[in-house]
């Protein structure tokens, strides 16, 4: 069993973060190259072979950073019927680096093709990134490799896949903090591996944490309801950054006005009952309430069907 994960450039990550169709799309683009690549791996399999896979969706990288990528739990070989009608498994034993290279390139023309095609991306656009050095913002890895008898590397392997977003026994409170509610109170968050500047922990207050977790809900929701993305610059189609949160009324004020933006809340109406005692409604009954109710004026014909004649 082989761990694949896909990586995307960055333009196109926003729209994998909201929308649950173009996720599925490039998923489905991504698995029929696996098994198209495993199929001329694999001797002896024939072109219907099927793939065994599992497939796990992260929004999150290992900073508590927005980082959407796919991670699959392959097996190295297909699957096909068999003369007898059972099962045959081929092994990719003819299965080589230069393989899984070629399988990048064919994943990022496909992923693309199809922003292109779906108008996410012009087609100027879609040809640049093509050319741009490396691998583009694509990338496959598929280093990890675990055989069908470690059965405890499986579990590590599928454990690691299913993760959640974060690793509750790499946060922390340091010693010495009196209450999480004071401004100068920090959580400590150990980083897996050294970041790219040397860091190997997050320090952050709890509204920061908080805020770093709630941030790609935070943004899906606004795209749902307004039927944008927030975080994607409408000039260049980059992702923006949340440099900070404004709460405090002055600052908030300050900014409306030079934007020649209304600056005060709207004024709030005193709470009332229900408006159903405004109203007069006669429900006297049309009957004395204390005998039996009269027999209608019309009847119904029950009969049953046999009953009926021509």
């Amino acid at each position: 069993m082989a761990e694949a994960v896909q990586r995307h450039a960055k333009r196109l990550r926003p729209f994998l973060h909201h929308n649950p169709e173009i996720v599925g799309a490039v998923l489905r683009i991504f698995v029929r190259a696996i098994r198209t690549t495993l199929c001329r791996a694999s001797p002896g399999a024939p072109r219907d072979a099927l793939l065994g896979a599992l497939s796990f969706l992260h929004r999150f990288g290992s900073s508590l950073n927005t980082h959407f990528h796919y991670h699959l739990a392959v097996l190295d070989g297909l699957f096909s019927g068999a003369d007898d009608g059972g099962v045959q498994f081929h092994t990719s034993s003819q299965l080589t680096p230069a393989h899984w290279l070629e399988l990048q390139r064919v994943v990022q023309r496909r992923v693309l093709r199809y922003f292109r095609t779906q108008g996410l991306l012009d087609e100027a656009d879609a040809n640049g990134m093509l050319t741009w050095r490396g691998s583009g913002g694509f990338s496959i890895d598929a280093s990890v490799r675990i055989e069908g008898d470690d059965r405890a590397g499986i579990e590590r392997l599928l454990r690691y896949c299913a993760r959640p977003p974060f690793a509750p026994e790499r946060l922390y409170a340091p010693a010495g903090i009196a209450s999480l509610a004071s401004n100068d109170s920090r959580l400590v968050y150990r980083l897996p591996r050294p970041a790219p500047d040397g860091r190997t922990e997050l320090r952050l207050t709890p509204l920061e944490l908080l805020e770093r977790l709630a941030r790609i809900r935070w943004a899906v929701l606004l795209a749902r309801v307004y039927g944008v993305l927030p975080l994607l610059c409408t000039g260049c189609g980059g992702q923006m950054k949340i440099l900070a949160f404004l709460t405090e009324p002055p600052v908030v004020s300050s900014i409306l006005l030079r934007l020649d933006l209304h600056h005060l809340p709207p004024p709030l109406s005193p709470a009332r009952g229900p408006p159903q005692g405004d109203f007069l409604f006669d429900q006297t009954p049309e009957f004395d309430a204390t005998e039996a109710e009269p027999v209608p004026d019309f009847t119904f014909d029950q009969s049953l069907p046999e009953d009926f004649t021509d």
